[in-house]
C-alpha cells in the first residue's frame, strides 16, 4: 500500500513537472535557495521592524505559488513548494560539505585574513537549526497559502484580476504572517531570546513588506497565470 501511494505521488510529480513551466519552477527554486542563503545578512533593523536580505527575493516563490493555484490548484502549488524545499535542503548539505573542505575563499588572498575565510564558510555552510527552521516554516506557511487561496476562490470564482489579486492578496498575508510567525517560535525565540511582542510585531510588519511587493507585481503574475490557461 505505501510502495503504491509513493508510487503514484512520484507518477503525479512527473505529470506536474511537465505541466508547469520549467522557467516558473527554476525561478521559483532559485528565490528559494537564494532567500535563504541572503537571509545571513542583515537589510533593515529598529526597534519595530527586523528584516534580513532575503526578504528581497521571499515574495517571489508565493506569488508564482498564487499563479500555480489559480491554473492547476492548491496541491499542485503545495508540492511544487516542498520540491523547492527539498532541493535547498540538498543545497545547503552541498554547501555545508564544501564549507568543511581545506581550501581558502578568493577574498583571503584580497585580505590575508583567515578570520574572513572563516566568516565565508560559516555563511554558506550555514546554520543547521536556521535552515531546517527556515524549510519547516516554509512548509507550513505554502500548505496555509494554498489552503487559503483555494478556500477565497471557490467563493469569487471570476477570471478577473480583481478576483486574483483579491485570492493572492489576502492568502500571501495569512501565509506569509504564518511564515515569520513559525520561523521565529522555532528559531528567534529559542537561539536568539525573543519575546512574544517581538514575534508578533516582526511577524505582522515583516508580512506587510512582503504583501506591498506581492501587490506591486501582482499584475505580471495575473498575466503569467492567463498565459499558462491558454
Amino acid at each position: 500500500m505505501i510502495l503504491k501511494t509513493i508510487s503514484s505521488e512520484i507518477e503525479d510529480y512527473k505529470v506536474l513537472l511537465r505541466k508547469v513551466p520549467s522557467l516558473a519552477l527554476s525561478i521559483f527554486i532559485l528565490s528559494v535557495v537564494l532567500m535563504n542563503l541572503l537571509a545571513n545578512k542583515e537589510l533593515f533593523h529598529s526597534e519595530w521592524l527586523a528584516l534580513d536580505c532575503g526578504f528581497a527575493l521571499s515574495w517571489i516563490p508565493f506569488l508564482i505559488m498564487d499563479c500555480i493555484c489559480k491554473v492547476y490548484g492548491g496541491k499542485a502549488a503545495t508540492k511544487i513548494s516542498i520540491l523547492a524545499i527539498v532541493i535547498n535542503l540538498i543545497t545547503f548539505v552541498f554547501f555545508k560539505l564544501l564549507s568543511l573542505t581545506p581550501g581558502m575563499w578568493g577574498e583571503y588572498y584580497s585580505t590575508g585574513l583567515t578570520e574572513v575565510n572563516d566568516a565565508l564558510n560559516a555563511t554558506i555552510g550555514g546554520s543547521t537549526w536556521i535552515v531546517f527552521g527556515s524549510a519547516f516554516a516554509m512548509f507550513v506557511a505554502s500548505v496555509v497559502n494554498a489552503v487559503t487561496n483555494m478556500s477565497i476562490a471557490k467563493i469569487f470564482q471570476n477570471d478577473k484580476y480583481k478576483d486574483f489579486a483579491l485570492r493572492s492578496f489576502i492568502s500571501t498575508a495569512v501565509a506569509q504572517f504564518v511564515d515569520n510567525f513559525v520561523f521565529a517560535s522555532v528559531v528567534s525565540i529559542p537561539l536568539f531570546g525573543w519575546n512574544l511582542k517581538q514575534t508578533l510585531v516582526c511577524s505582522f510588519t515583516g508580512a506587510a513588506v512582503e504583501l506591498l511587493m506581492e501587490i506591486c507585481f501582482s499584475g505580471v503574475g495575473y498575466k503569467i497565470s492567463k498565459n499558462w490557461q491558454k
